[in-house]
């Protein structure tokens, strides 16, 4: 599992940012916004029309900054923030061109992770309210380019990081057992990274008992119910022997709102949920203008 701060990476921000608007105004620009007078400017707020999370400000930021440096946003509410129908993220305020351009980019980008927020969220209120210890997770199961921007609304949403790549970690997964054992993976694992997370993926008890003795970091119950889910803890438990080192215990596959709770009374210790990432529904928020005071030129 990665720890990381809610922004994502800057370079991440800048990349995405890019190639959403070079898909938007290319390859002759926005030809409706060029209808409007060049010298109109505007006022617009973006208004949440539901309730949820809000992630995604770095992105919307960027859209803004990318699009036309005379466009200021100013946020009433950061990531990680509740909103509800009416609540005013932020105002943004620039050319009126520049503005209609910006929108649709800033706004995928505010919808799409404020709905993964919003969605981990719901997990992560239901999990404590039957363990305060589990963890939910999201899993690798992201859109491709965008990883780093929905695990930063992942973790908006107070949920946690599995791993970010295939290099960040040793996930030895059902195909992998395909070439070789669970005490082999483990072995080789442990001498070449002696630093890095090992955790080995279950479907059958005797799996668990093999990979704790074989000296894994962590165990990953796959799509197993509760009472299997609970019987394998204490697998864990007893099979991990006394001392400082304590092997995690994470479920994943078939994990719903309903069950996640189920889980974790179990006792598991992370609950991964892919749905977070690849299934979230986008949260509402629009862009809308502001009437401009007597005198100015909208």
């Amino acid at each position: 599992m990665t720890e990381t701060p809610v922004d994502p990476p800057a370079v991440a921000v800048t990349d995405a940012v890019l190639r959403a608007l070079a898909e938007d105004v290319l390859p002759m620009g926005d030809l409706t916004a060029s209808l409007v007078p060049a010298d109109a400017r505007a006022s617009a707020a973006v208004v949440s029309r539901a309730n949820g999370v809000l992630a995604g400000s770095a992105c919307a930021h960027q859209t803004c900054v990318a699009t036309d440096p005379d466009l200021v946003l100013r946020w009433h509410l950061g990531d990680g923030a509740v909103v509800e129908p009416g609540s005013v993220v932020a105002e943004v305020s620039g050319p009126l061109r520049s503005l209609l351009t910006a929108e649709r980019t800033m706004l995928n980008f505010l919808c799409h992770l404020s709905g993964i927020a919003s969605l981990t969220r719901r997990y992560v209120e239901a999990v404590a309210r039957a363990n305060p210890t589990t963890r939910v997770l999201d899993t690798r199961k992201t859109t491709p380019g965008l990883r780093a921007l929905e695990k930063a609304a992942v973790r908006a949403g107070g949920g946690h990081n599995h791993r970010g790549s295939l290099s960040e970690a040793i996930l030895v997964k059902d195909n992998h057992l395909g070439g070789v054992t669970i005490t082999d993976a483990v072995g080789r694992a442990r001498r070449a990274w002696p630093g890095r997370m090992v955790e080995v993926e279950c479907d059958r008890s005797e799996q668990v008992v093999e990979a704790v003795a074989a000296g894994a970091t962590m165990v990953l119950l796959d799509n197993m119910d509760p009472g299997e889910v609970a019987a394998c803890v204490e697998l864990v438990r007893r099979a991990e022997g006394p001392g400082p080192g304590r092997v995690l215990v994470e479920v994943s596959g078939g994990v719903t709102l309903e069950r996640a709770p189920l889980f974790a009374e179990a006792g598991a210790d992370l609950v991964s949920v892919g749905a977070l990432t690849h299934s979230a529904p986008a949260l509402d928020l629009g862009l809308d203008l502001v009437p401009a005071r007597t005198g100015e030129r909208s």
